[in-house]
């Protein structure tokens, strides 16, 4: 494919220049620690509320994930819903993203903010816009890997 080349005229140059120079600079390095700190808090919390399960209720390790799990989306669901977790998630970026929290984060927010159309094409037809792609990607991934694992053992290598 040919790529045209585009020249620049005198205006856009010293739009770009005067943009470059009024440009506010991002503290990555300081985004970065406060994401590793808040993500690390948050799964911290979830190995705590893990040994609840597992010396409180009598779970084993391999058993007290899936109750962890929806604990963990609930409080971020309690947490959006009284506007604390978007606080959060303005302080911490992607380390408050990327932890299970930030899914019942992102599924909560969409029914709030569509609550106002009712409660079945409103809430029910917006709320899992995000969580529908996230399990259509997270079914689809999980049969690839079954796939490639089941190809492996049927050659003996793994």
């Amino acid at each position: 494919m040919a790529q045209k080349s585009k020249t620049k005229t005198p205006e856009q140059i010293q739009y770009d220049q005067m943009q470059k120079k009024h440009e506010l600079k991002r503290p990555i390095f300081k985004n970065c620690i406060r994401a590793f700190f808040v993500g690390g808090t948050i799964c911290l919390i979830g190995q705590a509320i893990t040994y609840v399960y597992i010396y409180y209720f009598d779970f084993t390790e391999k058993t007290a994930g899936n109750p962890t799990v929806a604990t963990m989306v609930f409080i971020a669901m309690l947490l959006t819903g009284f506007g604390v977790y978007d606080r959060l998630g303005q302080f911490a970026g992607a380390g408050s993203a990327v932890p299970v929290t930030g899914f019942g984060n992102a599924v909560i927010s969409s029914a709030i903010e569509h609550r106002t159309e009712g409660f079945v094409l409103g809430v029910g037809g917006n709320i899992f816009k995000l969580a529908g792609s996230v399990i259509v990607f997270g079914v689809f991934s999980a049969f690839v890997v079954a796939l490639i694992k089941t190809i492996f053992l049927q050659w003996g290598g793994f």
